[in-house]
């Protein structure tokens, strides 16, 4: 056997290795939260607010971190939706290749990479300036900075892989950059641009840190922007911490109800893109 049959099977056994771990990784995660959230989980748990003492063993349940997480990642993505797709695009189509360019994308990455009680602090810093208390808005700025980064890079790739004839082909028919950009790149990008949002949506609504200290928590439902908001990652967190395994069994059945929801809103995104798919040309 010579070396390079050597090293060929050497990268097949080391792949197959990754992939086991991946898999397994995934299905002891998946098998211990369903084994000990499972028991939990009832109607009453969806369906109603923590009572008196619900941290104590006592009834109620997690609607108020269910809402308030979506609510939080929600608007936190609506707001970096709107701020990511203009820099994507002009990165994409309006800039020239520079070292402004190579800058900013090292920029997104850099802040990639910045760990989410960072974001935590730097909100819980800007609203004692602005005054502001713990509250919805708070949480929703801080997540949107959290997730800013990861849709833009996300859908700066998404657009880099349209084909370039097509750009070409929009300016011999006269489209402005403008023109071309709502037309042909955003159409054709579609899917990956969708997949970019779905990915910043679950880093928002899963993550913590960044929301411990900005948008608080509360045993009510959301009613306004301005006070405190429940999240299904500080419930965990809260329940997790306590003495009582009956409690703590909570905790697993609300990190259960987080994932199922990642998983609905993941599976509903590749139904979307797959039908946005017939109208990209390849």
């Amino acid at each position: 056997m010579n070396k390079y049959k050597i090293e060929e099977l050497f990268f097949e056994w080391l792949m197959l290795l990754s992939t086991v771990i991946v898999l397994g990784s995934l299905i002891l995660i998946l098998g211990t939260v369903l084994w000990r959230g499972l028991p939990a989980l009832d109607l009453a748990m969806l369906t109603q607010i923590p009572k008196g003492g619900y941290y104590l063993g006592e009834e109620g349940g997690i609607l108020n971190a269910i809402v308030g997480s979506l609510c939080l990642a929600g608007g936190a993505t609506l707001l970096a939706l709107i701020i990511s797709l203009p820099i994507a695009l002009y990165l994409q189509v309006y800039a020239t290749r520079s070292r402004l360019i190579e800058l900013i994308r090292l920029s997104l990455d850099v802040l990639w990479g910045v760990p989410s009680i960072i974001y935590g602090a730097f909100g819980f810093t800007l609203m004692i300036l602005l005054g502001m208390r713990a509250s919805l808005l708070g949480g929703i700025i801080a997540l949107a900075l959290l997730e800013l980064p990861i849709m833009t890079r996300g859908m700066d790739e998404a657009i880099a892989m349209v084909p370039a004839d097509l750009k070409e082909s929009s300016y011999a028919l006269g489209a402005t950059r403008f023109e071309m950009a709502i037309g042909v790149m955003i159409r054709q990008a579609l899917p990956g641009l969708l997949t970019a949002t779905l990915l910043a949506f679950g880093r928002g609504i899963g993550d913590a840190a960044s929301v411990l200290f900005t948008a608080g928590y509360t045993d009510r439902l959301p009613d306004s922007l301005f006070g405190p908001a429940a999240s299904l990652p500080l419930a965990v967190f809260f329940q997790l911490g306590t003495p009582f395994p009956a409690v703590q069994q909570r905790a697993y059945a609300s990190a259960l109800v987080l994932t199922l929801i990642i998983l609905a809103i993941s599976l509903l995104s590749r139904r979307l893109a797959g039908g946005l798919t017939k109208h990209i040309i390849r």
